[in-house]
């Protein structure tokens, strides 16, 4: 990534919507440069897609929550097995497979809060493989809608050896 695909980045972030034109104005490039080098960026999986950022609340799904989860046994088909699953219910946002204390982390949103004690009861603390479930209310959440590409990490300096 070279400076001009960082600007190519960062623009796309602030508004995906943009024509390559648009763009290309923007960053101070010809079009077919920046046509090319967007086609570069998604090609080489830099930029994997453009999506539509959805107000929860507005879709009836104002609560969300994060759900700790422990397994037992922690094998590969329970982990991937109970990932999978999770993956399907309409409920869930993210999936988080974490090391330490829990297994996993489940973000969810939901109408309120029966219907996330109903989601923890139904869908997560039955399943066969639970050693342990925690949820956690989320009150405000803070999304970056974007990311910002870190400059090149820069070579240590040489050591110098003592005997």
């Amino acid at each position: 990534m070279d400076e001009l695909d960082t600007a190519i980045v960062v623009e796309l972030q602030r508004d995906g919507r943009q024509t390559n034109r648009e763009l290309a104005e923007r960053i101070g490039i010809a079009p077919s440069t920046c046509l090319e080098r967007v086609r570069s960026l998604r090609g080489n999986g830099v930029i994997e897609g453009f999506h539509a950022e959805v107000n929860l609340a507005a879709i009836g799904r104002p609560v969300q929550a994060l759900i700790h989860v422990r397994l037992h046994p922690k094998i590969r088909e329970s982990v991937e097995g109970f990932r999978d699953y999770v993956a399907t219910l309409p409920e869930t946002l993210a999936i988080f497979v974490v090391s330490g204390g829990d297994d996993f982390i489940i973000q969810v949103a939901v109408r309120d809060t029966g219907h996330l004690r109903d989601f923890v009861l139904d869908h997560v603390s039955r399943h066969r493989n639970i050693a342990d479930v925690r949820t956690s209310l989320v009150y405000d959440h803070i999304r970056k809608t974007s990311v910002e590409v870190l400059p090149p990490e820069r070579p240590s300096p040489p050591r110098t050896g003592r005997k």
